[in-house]
């Protein structure tokens, strides 16, 4: 059997064999720790299919499955991508903070403290 979302079962069936499949893990960083799933899917399943699938298995407060970003290993792929048979597909959530207004708030604090680098 395929994956867990009856679409992507469906999309599986071809004259009572299945389809070539690939396999994918989908991974997405939670506030409780980094949540992964393994699926099974059709070769022709694209990054929206994946988390369709994996959505039902990791949770709705997982990720902002509408709108997060997506990527593979790393790179930011679109949903229409099609991933390759054992790649990761990562689901992206926002910084909290500006790395880069941090690092100057930080720096201004140095100057006016008086301090120059660490020590």
């Amino acid at each position: 059997m395929c994956a867990h979302s009856w679409r992507v079962r469906k999309a599986c069936r071809f004259d009572g064999r299945e389809r070539m499949r690939k396999s994918c893990d989908v991974v997405c960083d939670t506030p409780d720790g980094v949540r992964e799933c393994t699926l099974h899917l059709p070769a022709e399943a694209t990054i929206a299919a994946a988390l369709e699938a994996a959505r039902p298995l990791l949770g709705e407060a997982a990720a902002d499955w509408a709108a997060a970003a997506t990527g593979i290993f790393g790179r930011v792929c679109p949903r229409e991508y099609v991933p390759a048979d054992g790649d990761r597909i990562e689901i992206y959530r926002s910084l909290l903070v500006d790395p880069r207004s941090s690092r100057r708030a930080r720096a201004a604090q140095m100057a006016t403290s008086g301090r120059r680098g660490r020590r």
